[in-house]
C-alpha cells in the first residue's frame, strides 16, 4: 500500500500564482491548492492577464497595500471551471468572461444608489483586496465577471488580445467621457496600452488625437501615427493648435500644467491614472479662462457594457508583448523602463 499524499501530489488540484509578499521585492512563484468558489463566486481558468501600471504601483508600493501576501492582476481573460453555491448570474462552465479591477461594490452606499459604483465607499478590487489574475486560476465574484464573445480560432492569441481592454480600455473609455462629447482636438499623454486604445476610439469617433509622449521617444511617436494620430511629440513640444483636452495617462504631475497650457479657454485635463507624483505649483492663468483638471477613478460595469459594445462594433488593433507566467517581474520591469509598445500580457 502506498503512503499518503504530498500536499501537492498529482491526485490533489493545484494551481501556479506569483506572489507579491512585500512592497519593492520581486513575485515569488507559488504553487497552491486550487480554491473552491464561495457563494456568488467562480473559479476560473486564466487565458491571459494583461500587466497595467496599476499592478505595478502596487509592486513598487506607491500605494498602500491592503493585503500581503497578495496575487496581482486586473486584466484578465478566463473561462468558468466552477460555480460557487447559490451562484445565478447566468455563466455557466466553458464560459468565456473578463474579470476587471472593480471587484466588489457595496450596492448600497450613495454613491453605488447613484449608479456611481466606481466610487463606493466599501469597494473591492481585483489583485489589491483579493488575488487577482498572475495566475493559473483565480476566483472572482460573478456579479463582476463580463461575459465575452470570443472567437474560436486562436484562443489564446485572443485572450491576449483581450485582456488589455479589461482595464486599459476600460479606464481610456471613462477619460474619453470625462474629456467631454464636444472634444475634437484630444491630446494623450503617455502613449502606453490606455492611450493607444483610446486613441483608436477617439479617431473612429471622428476626433483627432496628438499623442505626446517622452522627450526624444521617436518610436512611441511613430507608434501614434501608425494608429491614425494627427501629430505626435514630445511632452515638452507645442502641438500645432490649441486643444479641446487632454488626458494624462502617464503617472508624471509635471505634466498637468502642461498640458493646462495646450488646451484652448474652457478646455479639460484629465486625470486618467491612480497613482500620480505630485503636481507642482502653477500660475493661476494656465487655469484661468475656465480651464479644468478632473480625476478619473476606477470604472462602473456600465463602462464596461459600453465600451465593450463599442469595441465589438468597431474592432480594435491591440498590440500585445506576451510572456509566460513565471516570467511576470520581467514584464513589470519591461513596464516600468517604457520598453512595451502596447500591452503586456502574461499567458499561464
Amino acid at each position: 500500500m502506498s503512503g499518503p499524499s504530498s500536499p501537492f501530489s498529482p491526485d490533489v488540484p493545484a494551481m501556479r500564482a506569483m506572489v507579491l509578499k512585500a512592497a519593492r521585492q520581486p513575485l515569488e512563484m507559488e504553487r497552491r491548492h486550487l480554491p473552491e468558489p464561495g457563494p456568488g463566486e467562480l473559479r476560473l481558468r486564466v487565458l491571459a492577464c494583461a500587466v497595467c501600471r496599476t499592478d505595478l504601483h502596487i509592486v513598487d508600493g506607491e500605494l498602500p497595500l491592503p493585503m500581503l501576501p497578495i496575487v496581482p492582476g486586473h486584466e484578465i481573460v478566463g473561462v468558468v471551471e466552477q460555480a460557487g453555491p447559490g451562484e445565478e448570474a447566468g455563466l455557466r462552465v466553458g464560459d468565456r468572461v473578463g474579470v476587471p479591477w472593480l471587484g466588489h461594490s457595496c450596492g448600497c452606499c450613495a454613491f453605488c444608489l447613484e449608479g456611481r459604483e466606481n466610487l463606493c465607499d466599501t469597494p473591492r478590487f481585483t489583485g489589491y483586496h483579493r488575488d487577482g489574475g498572475f495566475a493559473s486560476h483565480v476566483i472572482a465574484e460573478a456579479a463582476f465577471c463580463l461575459p465575452l464573445t470570443m472567437p474560436t480560432t486562436d484562443a489564446s492569441a485572443d485572450a491576449a488580445r483581450i485582456a488589455p481592454l479589461m482595464c486599459a480600455g476600460l479606464i481610456g473609455w471613462r477619460s474619453l467621457k470625462a474629456a467631454g462629447e464636444g472634444t475634437r482636438r484630444l491630446g494623450l499623454y503617455g502613449f502606453g496600452a490606455a492611450a493607444h486604445l483610446v486613441a483608436q476610439v477617439a479617431i473612429a469617433q471622428g476626433r483627432e488625437v496628438f499623442a505626446f509622449t517622452r522627450p526624444g521617444d521617436l518610436a512611441a511617436q511613430a507608434f501614434a501615427r501608425s494608429l491614425g494620430a494627427a501629430w505626435a511629440g514630445g511632452s515638452d513640444a507645442q502641438p500645432p493648435v490649441p486643444l479641446d483636452a487632454a488626458i494624462l495617462f502617464a503617472p508624471v504631475g509635471e505634466l498637468v500644467p502642461a498640458a493646462l497650457r495646450v488646451v484652448r479657454k474652457g478646455g479639460r485635463v484629465v486625470c486618467g491614472g491612480i497613482h500620480m507624483s505630485d503636481i507642482p505649483a502653477f500660475p493661476y492663468r494656465l487655469l484661468w479662462e475656465e480651464r479644468s483638471v478632473v480625476s478619473v477613478a476606477n470604472l462602473t460595469r456600465a463602462d464596461a457594457t459600453e465600451f465593450l459594445a463599442f469595441a465589438q462594433a468597431h474592432p480594435l488593433q491591440v498590440h500585445v508583448r506576451t510572456y509566460p507566467l513565471a516570467q511576470a517581474n520581467e514584464a513589470l520591469a519591461d513596464l516600468r523602463a517604457g520598453r512595451i509598445e502596447g500591452a503586456a500580457v502574461l499567458l499561464p
